[in-house]
C-alpha cells in the first residue's frame, strides 16, 4: 500500500523525500560537469539560418581542453595503502580488505569522479558470508547523497543510494540512518528524476522492515573534491567552462574561415565569359602547373583577394589555453603539447604547482577514504585504536630515476628510516612488507654467524669428478 501520510522532520518519509530532491538538483549540476569532461559541450552559437547547413563544422568545433585537466590532476590521485598508528608500513588487513572489494582499482574511478564533478560515494556493509571482509562499493554522484547533522559537515545524519531497475524501469532506494535501513521503490514519475516519487516499502524476503544497522553509523560515505566551509564540493573545471567555450567558438570562427576564405579568390573584369550554344557559359581557364591562360582582350584585367589569416585564431586559441592552465595550475605543455629545449629543473618547476594542487586535494579525499577504511575495519569487529589511521597517498611528483636516487641517497645519511625512503620510491605497500621480511632475513643471518649473507645467496661449490666430467663431455 502506498504510504501516503505526510511524514514529519526525521522520519523516514521525511528523509527521503528531501534527500531525493536535494539529489535531483544536484544531478544538473553533475551531468553538466560530466558532459563537458567527455566532450559534448555545448555547440557554440551561429545564427539560427545558418544552423542546418553547418552543423557537421558545429561538432568538429569542440576540442575537450577541460578533459586533460581533469585527468592531469586525477593520474597523480592514487591510494597505496593505509597507515595505522605508529607503524612504518601500512596495515596488511585493511589492504586485504581493500583489495578483496577491487578498491584498489574502484578508487582510482572514485577519485576520478570527485575530481570530475566534485563528489563521489563508497558505501560499507557487513559481509554475511565473510564476517572479516567487509563490503565497500563505490557509488556515484547521481546515486547517492549524505546529510550532516546540522552546523557540522562531518558527522552524518542520513544517507540515500538510489538507481533505476534494470527490468522494470522503477526506483530502487535505500535510506540510511545511524540506527536502521529503510528500503523503497517507486515507479519512475513520468516527468523524470527532477519529480516527486511515490514510496513504497521494498520489502526483502528473510530481512526485517526496517533492517538493524549494524554498524551503528551511515554507512554511506562522501569523497569530496575542493570543498568549502559551506559543505559544498566543487569540479575541478567548474570556472573553467567559460574558457572551453570561448576556444570552442573561435574553433568554428576559424572552420568557417577555412572553409570559405583560406583560399586565394581570383577576380576578372572586362571579359565576356563565352557561351555554348544553349546559352550556358563555358569555362574559359583551367588551372594546371603546364597551362597558360591566355587573354587577348588588353582591357581585361585580372587579380586575388588575400586568403584569411588564419594565425590570429590560433593565437587566441592559444591565449584562451594558457589562462585556463594558469587557473587549474596544469602545465601548458599538457595542454598545448608543445615541449622543446626544456631541461630537467625547468620541467620540474612547471609542473610544481599541480604537485602543489595535488597534495592540496588530498586532504580532503583522503578524509572521506580514511572515513570509508574506519567504516571497513569496524565492520571486521576490529578492536584497535582506528583514530590515528591515515592514507598512504601515492608521491605526486614525476622524477626521473637519476634524481630521485640521488635525494633517497642524501636522505637516507640524514636518518631517515628505510621504509620510508622505499615509500618514497614508489614501491607498494606490499613490496615494502616483502623487501622488510627479506631484510629481516638477511639480518638474521648475519646473526646466525654467515656474514657472507650480505652479498647474496651462495655460490654452487659443489666439486664434481673431472673424470666424470669428461665422460659427460664424451
Amino acid at each position: 500500500m502506498a504510504l501516503s501520510q505526510k511524514p514529519k522532520p526525521g522520519e523516514p518519509l521525511w528523509w527521503m523525500d528531501r534527500l531525493w530532491k536535494q539529489l535531483a538538483e544536484r544531478r544538473r549540476y553533475v551531468d553538466k560537469m560530466r558532459l563537458y569532461y567527455s566532450g559534448q559541450h555545448p555547440l557554440p552559437m551561429i545564427q539560427d539560418k545558418a544552423k542546418p547547413g553547418f552543423q557537421k563544422l558545429l561538432r568538429q568545433a569542440r576540442s575537450n581542453y577541460v578533459g586533460l585537466v581533469v585527468d592531469a590532476t586525477a593520474e597523480r590521485l592514487q591510494v597505496d595503502g593505509f597507515r595505522l598508528g605508529k607503524n612504518q608500513v601500512g596495515d596488511k588487513e585493511l589492504w586485504r580488505i581493500w583489495q578483496a572489494n577491487s578498491m584498489d582499482a574502484d578508487s582510482d574511478l572514485q577519485l576520478t569522479e570527485a575530481v570530475k564533478v566534485g563528489r563521489s560515494f563508497a558505501l560499507v556493509a557487513p559481509n554475511p558470508k565473510d564476517r572479516s571482509t567487509p563490503l565497500i562499493t563505490a557509488e556515484d554522484a547521481t546515486q547517492a547523497i549524505v546529510a550532516y547533522e546540522a552546523g557540522s559537515r562531518r558527522t552524518r545524519q542520513a544517507g540515500l543510494k538510489t538507481f533505476i531497475d534494470d527490468w522494470t524501469g522503477d526506483i530502487w532506494a535505500t535510506l540510511f540512518t545511524g540506527g536502521w535501513i529503510f528500503k523503497y521503490w517507486a515507479p519512475t514519475p513520468q516527468a523524470g528524476l527532477t519529480a516527486d516519487p511515490k514510496w513504497e516499502r521494498r520489502e526483502v524476503h528473510g530481512e526485517d522492515w526496517p533492517a538493524r544497522n549494524e554498524l551503528d553509523a551511515v554507512p554511506l560515505v562522501e569523497i569530496p573534491n575542493r570543498p568549502d566551509l559551506l559543505g559544498e564540493a566543487h569540479s575541478e573545471i567548474e570556472d573553467v567552462l567559460d574558457d572551453q567555450d570561448r576556444i570552442n567558438k573561435t574553433l568554428i570562427d576559424r572552420i568557417m574561415a577555412q572553409e570559405f576564405a583560406a583560399f586565394r579568390q581570383r577576380w576578372m573584369t572586362g571579359y565576356e565569359v563565352p557561351t555554348d550554344d544553349s546559352g550556358q557559359p563555358i569555362e574559359p581557364f583551367q588551372s594546371a602547373v603546364d597551362r597558360l591562360w591566355v587573354i587577348e582582350d588588353e582591357n581585361v584585367k585580372v587579380g586575388e583577394f588575400q586568403a584569411t589569416d588564419l594565425r590570429p585564431y590560433l593565437d587566441s586559441i592559444e591565449s584562451d589555453v594558457q589562462h585556463m592552465a594558469a587557473r587549474t595550475r596544469t602545465p601548458a605543455q599538457y595542454l598545448l603539447g608543445k615541449l622543446s629545449n626544456v631541461n630537467g629543473e625547468t620541467l620540474k618547476a612547471t609542473e610544481s604547482g599541480l604537485v602543489a594542487k595535488v597534495r592540496q586535494r588530498q586532504r580532503p579525499l583522503g578524509e572521506g577514504v580514511e572515513e570509508v577504511a574506519r567504516l571497513a575495519l569496524q565492520a571486521a569487529g576490529d578492536s584497535r585504536d582506528l583514530s590515528a589511521l591515515e592514507v598512504i597517498w601515492h608521491n605526486p611528483e614525476f622524477r626521473t630515476e637519476g634524481e630521485l636516487v640521488d635525494a633517497l641517497v642524501k636522505m637516507s645519511t640524514l636518518g631517515v628510516p628505510r621504509e620510508a625512503l622505499w615509500e618514497r620510491w614508489g614501491a607498494s605497500q606490499t613490496e615494502i612488507a616483502q623487501w622488510r621480511e627479506l631484510a629481516d632475513q638477511q639480518a638474521s643471518r648475519i646473526l646466525g654467524g654467515d656474514p657472507a649473507s650480505l652479498f647474496g645467496p651462495k655460490p654452487d661449490t659443489t666439486v664434481t669428478d673431472p673424470a666424470e666430467s669428461d665422460g659427460d663431455a664424451d
